[in-house]
This record gives C-alpha cells, sequence and structure tokens, in this order.
C-alpha cells in the first residue's frame, strides 16, 4: 500500500470505517449528497482501496471529500459493516494536516469554518453564537434576521435573563475560568496546532492568490466560491 495508505490507517475512524467493501453501491443509493451532489460514497471507497498514492492525493486534493454531510445514513445500511462516513472524515483529516484541503474550492472554505466555529468554542464556548451569525455573511436568513442580529439583547432577554450575563441559562456568558479550561484541552489534545496549520495553509494559498489570508477579501472569497460545477442539475 501507499504512504497516504499507511498515514490513513492511523486514524482509528478509518480502521473502524474500512472493512471488506463489495461495491454494491448501497451506501450511495440513501446517501442525501450524492442525490445534489456530483459524489458517490461507493467510488471513494473504491478508491481509497486500490492504496494508490496518485489516486488517494487526488481525493485528499478535491472537493469530492467535502460533499459529505457527515450523516452517517451509510453506517446501518452497508452489509458488511463500512462506514463510508467515517472514511470520508479521515481523509478530511489528513487533506487538513498535509495543506491539500486548500487546493480545491470547498477544502479551502475550512479556514472559514475554523475562524467561525472553532475561534467561537475558543473565545465564547459555543459552537454557534446569535452575534456570529452576521447577516452579511447569511444573506438567506432575510432581513428579519438582520433586525434580531441588531437588537439581540431585546430579542433573547426575552427568553432567558442571563444572556451574555453569569449564571445559568442558555447564551449565557461563559465564565473565563471555563474557557481557559476548553483553550486548554485543545492544546493538550492537539486542537490548537491542527487550528494553527489551518491557519498557516491557508496563509499560503492566499498568497498564491495574490491577497492576504487576513483580509476580508480572502475570508469573502472562500466563503462564497462557486465555480457551480458540484451540483447536479
Amino acid at each position: 500500500m501507499g504512504k497516504y495508505y499507511d498515514m490513513l490507517c492511523r486514524d482509528v475512524r478509518f480502521v473502524e470505517g474500512l472493512k471488506a467493501c463489495m461495491n454494491c453501491g448501497v451506501c450511495t443509493g440513501v446517501c442525501p449528497a450524492a442525490e445534489f451532489y456530483h459524489y458517490d460514497p461507493r467510488q471513494i471507497v473504491a478508491q481509497v482501496q486500490t492504496g494508490d498514492d496518485d489516486v488517494i492525493e487526488e481525493l485528499l486534493k478535491g472537493d469530492t471529500i467535502w460533499y459529505c454531510g457527515e450523516c452517517m445514513s451509510c453506517k446501518p445500511r452497508c452489509p458488511r459493516g463500512n462506514i463510508p462516513g467515517a472514511i470520508i472524515q479521515a481523509l478530511r483529516t489528513l487533506s487538513q494536516q498535509l495543506g491539500f484541503f486548500t487546493e480545491s474550492e470547498k477544502g479551502r472554505q475550512q479556514l472559514a469554518l475554523k475562524r467561525v466555529v472553532g475561534q467561537n468554542i475558543l473565545d465564547t464556548g459555543y459552537c454557534v453564537f446569535p452575534k456570529a451569525v452576521a447577516p452579511r455573511l447569511h444573506p438567506e436568513q432575510g432581513p428579519v434576521w438582520e433586525w434580531i442580529y441588531d437588537h439581540d439583547r431585546d430579542v433573547f432577554e426575552r427568553f432567558t435573563e442571563n444572556y451574555l450575563k453569569a449564571g445559568a441559562g442558555p447564551v449565557r456568558k461563559i465564565d473565563d475560568e471555563n474557557l481557559e479550561e476548553v483553550r486548554r484541552i485543545f492544546d493538550v489534545t492537539g486542537g490548537t496546532a491542527f487550528f494553527d496549520n489551518i491557519e498557516k495553509c491557508s496563509k499560503a494559498a492566499a498568497e498564491k492568490l495574490g491577497m492576504d489570508a487576513d483580509s476580508e477579501e480572502y475570508f469573502h472569497f472562500i466563503y462564497t466560491a462557486n465555480d457551480g460545477t458540484h451540483s447536479r442539475e
């Protein structure tokens, strides 16, 4: 087997997810992403099983592995006990570790996820926080959300008396001691280094495009990019 296959074998999700695929296609038949995107989990499993470095590298650098919604509909259906969704997770992680994610349109959006969801966790303790869902980045939310965003205290204080305040309840302020503990967990488990690598690789990719990775221009570029080739007609 090739070096990339060996790297994948260090990921427990890959070890648990790939057993003995017979290419029956049941996973593709039940996959929601396959209905809308040019995405075929059966084909990806077959490609990975070759162990060929060139084939796997193409996957790691391409858009295809980023189409999966990780719903795991494939898991209970496979007659051989494979978990294509877990294989995709392992491929994604390896792509991020090697910096290959910057080679594709959807892969580059990992920087946006890191800065929005990842940074939210570190800064607020929440994956999603009302003030992080900025109207300029989510026009699909419409004018009602823009009003709520601008009047968040008036709205959310009707649901909880501790909105952005210390105490119990939803969207409360997480105290500094607990936030520091979250950050330490990231440090110890490698999450901080993983995030730093996303930033480092994205910075290099932005420079190749003549942009600054820290600029609003680059963030908006990767966040909204869509060349129209991903979904089925």
